[in-house]
């Protein structure tokens, strides 16, 4: 096909997309993904850029900024696709290669980078195990293999010729370690030469660059499950444990105003994480910003000075802390907030000298909305909507709840309400979040929750004992409980909200994901009357079991994290596992999952299905064989989802 009839039929294809939404059900409009994402702006702001799927692959689209002409449509022959891309110059991007393969819905990264210009010319097959030679057909110039897979650490936007890659390299297993160190590497924008660097001094690495764009920091895991940081001085790694701040979970967030200092994160015990301002030189520190109740949910940091201007949190509603009034884009977000009333505003792309940006607005009914803001014209541009065929304005309203559980502890969560309903007597999903450690519900556009709003039922979301956000204690309060305090977190949840008369109690099921799916079943076992029917979708059903048989349980610090959260006793955890304690359920089941689950692996199912059908338990089951961890794919959404809606109907008599 030649250029000018694919740009022909991008267009024709994203125009048509709100049109076909109206044509289907409920179920199928709630499953598709975001029409576009991933908007930036290039570094001097002559191109806007943003992933958008054709033909069921994901395609890269550039634009003047300015006319708003479609330049160039970035796509890849056959079963590539693209993934995550960064602009490393005005007029060059860097992107990844992904693959999608027949047995895995979800598409597979094998570390490959290449490189084009905006205007689609000097393709070059930058990193990666190819050498260019299998690229039959194209005109993708050779360059020397690597067997490592490669992410884009810096693209230092402000130096045309390099970029910094970090990678880790590949060994003999089937899966790719995290937990080996990586290599950094400058790398040849252009041509693709490359030059190692450094090497980390521990796994599951994450790196920090100053403005000049070296690397500065680097943070991992330990075989412990313990969070390090070293800084480099003089090209070596020196152990932050040497300041002796008498902080935990030390991390840095970006550089501060002098030599030698930077903004970063800790705790005091097993408090919220603070902010502090930190001397390296003298290991003095001074704590900027804190609160009590929740840690920060997001840094929000000057691409050009790279410092920190605002920390974001979330108690409830979001809400920014502002470290440095005086920046332009703290000011910025003032005003951009006060301009879209009712939204988060996040700011996702700048130019190099802070004229132009791209903002993302969104909230509990609007999944996200693009603009453009010029400076120098004080204009805010409409760009594109994520999901343009969902209306706002029926979307329902997402609130902020609080309780005190029973041995006194204040829970949060949220409750997402039906529009056009009085909330009163309302049918009830209970939907438990997964992790269960490190991760929270927040205030925000969900499309599952959404979709049962639309179809008249109430969503309730509990941020558990053991849920991340809210300081170490509350996490850690959660380990070694999931099957008993964590679950009366979630029972007790759902009993207030009865209390308030929003409910009708006769009416109530629960579904959750991942460990979500542990708590349908687990919360249901804990309290059999409670619950009419529970939805496990890809959750573990057997402890002992999923501490042998998971992704997890492959690295030596996943071991430690399991021993930690779960302890070793065979049977306490058989205490705490739906698949040995079948005979205390009452309420009707649907079991989903996908048949390549590695984290919650298909014999936490069968384990599950066998305990069932020794007791001749019923249960429905969906089981979709090219799905890994939650399901990719639109329309094995849409099916589970119509399947959900016609098993949560059937049970609860609607």
């Amino acid at each position: 096909m030649n250029r000018a009839a694919f740009l022909f039929l991008c267009f024709l294809t994203f125009s048509l997309s709100y049109s076909h939404a109206a044509s289907l059900s409920t179920s199928e409009i709630f499953s598709m993904s975001a029409e576009y994402s991933d908007v930036k702006i290039s570094p001097q702001g002559d191109y806007i850029s943003a992933l958008t799927t054709h033909d069921g692959k994901k395609t890269l689209l550039i634009l003047q900024t300015d006319t708003k002409k479609l330049t160039n449509a970035i796509s890849f022959p056959g079963n590539a696709e693209v993934g995550d891309y960064e602009w490393v110059n005005n007029e060059r991007i860097v992107l990844q290669k992904m693959y999608l393969k027949g047995w895995s819905e979800q598409p597979i990264y094998y570390g490959e980078l290449m490189s084009v210009n905006a205007d689609g010319t000097n393709v070059k097959y930058l990193f990666g195990y190819n050498n260019g030679e299998a690229q039959i057909g194209s005109n993708i110039k050779k360059n020397t293999a690597i067997r490592a897979t490669a992410y884009i650490l810096d693209p230092l936007p402000n130096d045309s010729k390099y970029m910094l890659v970090n990678a880790i390299s590949w060994d003999t297993g089937s899966s790719l370690d995290y937990s080996k160190q990586q290599h950094v590497y400058r790398v040849d924008v252009k041509t693709g030469k490359r030059k190692r660097l450094m090497t980390s001094p521990i796994g599951y690495t994450q790196f920090l660059t100053d403005n000049e764009g070296e690397v500065k920091f680097a943070s991992g895991v330990d075989n412990s499950n313990k969070l390090k940081l070293f800084y480099r001085e003089n090209g070596e790694w020196v152990d932050t444990v040497n300041l002796q701040l008498g902080l935990d979970d030390f991390t840095p967030i970006s550089f501060a105003d002098k030599p030698n200092t930077i903004f970063a994160a800790g705790r005091v015990k097993g408090e919220t994480l603070g902010v502090y301002k930190v001397d390296l030189s003298s290991g003095k520190k001074e704590k900027i910003i804190q609160d009590i109740n929740v840690d920060p949910s997001d840094y929000w940091i000057n691409k050009n000075s790279k410092q920190l201007y605002a920390v974001e949190f979330s108690d409830g509603y979001p809400a920014y802390d502002f470290v440095n009034t005086e920046d332009s884009h703290s000011k910025l977000l003032e005003q951009l907030l006060a301009s879209l009333p009712g939204h988060q505003i996040h700011i996702v792309s700048e130019t190099s000298n802070a004229n132009k940006f791209i903002i993302k607005a969104f909230n509990d009914r609007n999944p996200g909305d693009y603009y453009l803001f010029n400076v120098d014209k004080m204009k805010l541009e409409y760009l594109v909507s994520q999901k343009s065929w969902l209306d706002p304005e029926k979307m329902a309203e997402v609130k902020p709840i609080s309780f005190t559980s029973r041995d006194g502890l204040t829970i949060q969560g949220y409750l997402t309400l039906p529009n056009d309903k009085e909330a009163k007597n309302l049918p009830l999903i209970v939907n438990p979040h997964g992790g269960p450690h490190g991760t929270r519900d927040w205030w925000g556009f969900d499309a599952q929750n959404q979709l049962l709003a639309q179809e008249g039922f109430a969503v309730l979301q509990v941020n558990f004992r053991g849920s991340g956000g809210y300081g170490r204690k509350f996490e850690e309060a959660g380990y070694l409980k999931w099957g008993n305090e964590v679950q009366f977190d979630i029972i007790d949840g759902t009993q207030y909200i009865i209390d308030q008369g929003i409910v009708n109690k006769e009416k109530i099921c629960i579904a959750g994901g991942s460990f979500g799916g542990y708590s349908a079943l687990q919360s249901s076992i804990v309290a059999p009357d409670l619950f009419k029917c529970a939805i496990g979708f890809s959750g573990l059903y057997d402890l002992p079991l999923w501490k042998e048989d998971s992704d997890v349980s492959n690295s030596k610090s996943g071991k430690a994290y399991q021993h930690q959260v779960l302890g070793k006793d065979i049977a306490t955890l058989q205490l705490m596992s739906p698949s040995y304690n079948v005979n205390k359920l009452k309420a009707k089941l649907l079991l989903v999952h996908g048949a390549d689950d590695e984290r919650t692996p298909l014999t936490q199912l069968e384990s599950l299905e066998k305990s069932l059908s020794d007791i001749n338990y019923p249960y429905e089951k969906l089981v979709m064989d090219d799905e890994g961890h939650g399901f990719y794919n639109d329309k094995h959404r849409a099916k589970y989802y119509q399947k959900m809606l016609k098993f949560l109907k059937d049970n609860l008599d609607i």
